[in-house]
């Protein structure tokens, strides 16, 4: 893009005017005292007259000059247009033009070493073009004011030594440049990588970075992340030759991806048309019938999750150990992240959870009833609640002691459930006061369910710290529906709620409503 500041370059390559100072400075310094060692030789050869000597004088103070303010002022600012490179390189192929026309043949010399010197700048501050056109420039100015002498063989070094040597350290300083490039754009991604996933705390978020920066890491036919989860591996993202494969699952065994996994090894491959020397594993495909050339995978080795990053070329030796060592990079953050997203989770769910029981507490069982309501008005389907209380439990703590109480409880919550499905759910609402929630049942089911609970807890075996047995506690239950009865969350609570101090009321170990209610509703 011609029109894009150097600026803008010097950016993306991740330089800095004082940076981009130090290798000008030299080749500068280096061209004013070539042009002063010029000067002082044409000076002093008594071959040379008088005007030559105006004109030498000229175009080597006034060269240096030039010189000295472009390397040792321009180039250390943000004004380095691309115009102005291109006008550096054009004075100086004039100037140069100006110099072999006026000056007798000893100066090609030093024009071919100015040459060398001018590519060198051009080609460190800009790109390949001003450096080749300050080339073939120079270059055909110095054969054709030599024409008469380029049938000799003896004179070809002296007029093109200099461009080759132009050519090879122009061709240098790009490639050096284009290393330096993606050294620092790798760099620049492993470490926003690692400042975004330091600071993820859900698994999601991680697995989100990692399918951004994984294809901006290192271009590949294709590539995959996966978590081991059993003898399989699970791939959340897969891109093969310009397609994306979501939730791919691949065996562990008698694979690449399941040797990395297994061995907590990388491995590299550059060309899989030779024999694998891994015992027992074979290439698989995965994604399209396409089967890649080369192959490279590291592990992430977490304390809590394994799994693979792996990236594939249909040509062969498309990779190095330069891109190994990104990935290892990549794959050790992905791996702290993934196991602190782990540690997150699990304090997260245990700030959700009741202490003694395992249920959820009251807190986050109302956000879930919640939620669930939400879901119940938007698939307008119905729900239900059982709030349920231990009767007399007070006396069960005073008589068999609170080991026996906190017994009783952990046994209720395994026998509520199961009796529920696994979407239901279940949470201690407060002291022996447990509350369901039946997402898509409505109060007749929900009666059902209370009716199974009860029957199981009459027959519930517990012993006390002395093994003797403890009779089996009774329950009081209050069912409500949602929307039919109450509309509202706390509406429904209220009234699940008066209901269970209904059935108490009435004698406890009952359940409230009767089965007739939900009949009456059905008519």
């Amino acid at each position: 893009m011609p029109n894009r500041p150097i600026k803008e370059r010097l950016e993306n390559l991740g330089f800095t005017p004082q940076e981009q100072q130090i290798p000008v400075i030299p080749s500068g310094v280096a061209s004013i005292l070539l042009l002063m060692v010029m000067l002082y030789n044409g000076l002093t050869n008594p071959s040379i007259n008088s005007l030559s000597h105006g004109i030498l004088l000229a175009y080597c103070v006034g060269n240096s000059l030039a010189l000295a303010y472009f390397h040792f002022s321009l180039v250390t600012t943000w004004q380095m247009k691309p115009a102005l490179v291109w006008t550096y390189a054009v004075v100086e192929v004039g100037a140069a033009i100006l110099a072999a026309s006026f000056l007798p043949k000893t100066v090609d010399a030093y024009l071919g070493g100015l040459m060398v010197l001018l590519c060198l700048t051009a080609s460190i501050i800009a790109d390949r073009k001003p450096a080749n056109f300050i080339l073939i420039s120079i270059t055909l100015t110095l054969v054709l004011f030599n024409l008469p002498d380029i049938g000799k063989p003896a004179h070809w070094p002296r007029l093109l030594g200099a461009t080759l040597v132009s050519a090879v350290a122009n061709e240098a300083i790009h490639q050096f440049k284009k290393l330096t490039t993606r050294n620092i754009n790798r760099l620049k991604i492993i470490n926003e990588f690692s400042r975004k996933i330091t600071s993820s705390l859900e698994t999601e978020q991680v697995l989100n970075l990692l399918n951004e920066t994984i294809p901006n890491a290192l271009p590949a036919d294709s590539y995959f992340f996966g978590l081991a989860e059993g003898d399989e591996i699970r791939l959340s993202l897969l891109y093969d030759d310009g397609e994306y494969f979501r939730d791919v699952k691949i065996k562990m065994e008698g694979t690449l991806s399941g040797w990395v996994v297994r061995n907590q090894k990388e491995l590299f491959l550059p060309d899989l048309r030779r024999n694998l020397d891994l015992s027992g594993v074979d290439q698989v495909i995965v994604g399209k019938e396409k089967t890649s050339l080369s192959w490279m995978g590291v592990p992430i080795n977490g304390i809590h999750v394994k799994g693979v990053i792996a990236f594939a070329s249909y040509q062969p030796n498309a990779f190095d150990r330069s891109d190994m060592e990104l990935m290892n990079n990549m794959a050790q953050h992905a791996a702290l992240a993934l196991d602190n997203t782990f540690h997150h989770a699990q304090v997260e769910k245990q700030s959700q959870l009741d202490g003694l029981t395992g249920v959820f507490n009251h807190g986050h069982f109302l956000n879930l009833l919640k939620a669930c309501a939400e879901q119940a008005q938007l698939q307008k389907r119905p729900l239900s609640l059982i709030m349920l209380d231990v009767d007399y439990f007070k006396q069960y703590n005073d008589t068999y002691g609170h080991l026996a109480g906190d017994e009783i409880l952990t046994a209720l919550c395994g026998t509520i459930s199961s009796h529920i499905k696994n979407t239901d759910i279940v949470g201690r609402w407060g002291g022996e006061e447990f509350a369901i929630t039946l997402l898509g049942a409505n109060g007749g089911q929900a009666q059902r369910v209370a009716q199974r609970i009860h029957e199981s807890m009459a027959v519930l075996k517990i012993s006390s710290a002395g093994h003797k047995n403890i009779p089996a506690p009774t329950l009081s239950q209050g069912i409500a529906q949602f929307p039919d009865e109450a509309d509202e969350i706390m509406k429904l609570v209220d009234l699940a709620d008066r209901r269970l101090y209904i059935a108490k009321e009435r004698g406890r170990n009952q359940i409230e409503p009767a089965p007739e209610h939900w009949e009456k509703m059905r008519v």
